[in-house]
């Protein structure tokens, strides 16, 4: 999986420096930051109903749209694929990091 998320990023980093006409990829660099950032907040929230209704192949499918928005802001904000594989390694080296639950978090 690793090689498929690395080739979205490439290509979103491709289509930032290199327009292509009627490239979905390329009207969200257009329209900018807020855009980007308003379709990652929809795809996230896609996400969750889709977990909710327990419907693993629409599931399957907003992942796969979150994880492209997501792609699209690291390209324009400049992080890279390398940064966040870096820091998902240095987290998964770390061991019993299960943070203290307070007793009013209202949330669990």
């Amino acid at each position: 999986m690793n090689d498929i998320l690395k080739n979205l990023y490439n290509t979103a980093i491709q289509r930032r420096e290199t327009r292509l006409e009627g490239s979905y990829t390329c009207y969200l660099f257009d329209q900018g930051l807020d855009k980007i950032l308003k379709k990652c907040g929809e795809e996230c929230a896609e996400v969750i109903i889709a977990a909710k209704n327990s419907d693993n192949a629409g599931l399957v499918c907003e992942i796969s749209d979150l994880l492209y928005h997501l792609a699209v802001l690291m390209a324009e904000r400049g992080v890279s694929h390398d940064d966040v594989r870096a820091e998902l390694e240095k987290r998964a080296a770390k061991e019993k990091n299960l943070k203290e639950i307070k007793s009013t978090d209202k949330n669990t």
